[in-house]
């Protein structure tokens, strides 16, 4: 029974994670199962030696960022824009007057340092957590 039900789980898996033009490693499919093993729709792209996962986790757009070998590299999650710190919103107040944000994200690297961006007018403008401008 044990067999049947490790059989049945690894071709669901596989199912899930299937994808037109990308090849995923199986290391990346693997840390990313771990770590989201409620998500049911994945979408993946690769950029260099790096495969992004994009998907919706309790309703919000969440994305990852690995290497190859399933090592998380970071992690972005939509934020509604009133959890943006002060310090970022008043800088875009103050230098993007009239403008407004349209979406927020927090990211997060490996190292656990945290980055905000703030899209104004179809552009993403990062800052550090004290709300100066970064630099991606």
């Amino acid at each position: 029974m044990k067999k049947l039900f490790f059989i049945t789980a690894a071709f669901t898996l596989f199912a899930l994670f299937s994808f037109a033009g990308t090849d995923v490693p199986a290391m990346v499919k693997t840390k990313f199962s771990s770590l989201y093993p409620g998500v049911k729709k994945v979408k993946w792209g690769k950029e260099d030696n790096k495969y992004e996962a994009e998907f919706e986790m309790n309703e919000v757009e969440t994305s990852v960022l690995f290497d190859m070998n399933g090592n998380v590299l970071e992690t972005e999650t939509e934020v509604p824009v009133s959890q943006l710190p002060s310090s970022v919103s008043g800088y875009c107040s103050k230098n993007f007057s009239g403008k407004k944000i349209k979406e927020a994200s927090k990211i997060v690297d490996a190292k656990g340092t945290v980055k905000w961006e703030a899209e104004i007018d179809g552009k993403d403008h990062l800052f550090d957590d004290n709300g100066n401008p970064v630099q991606d």
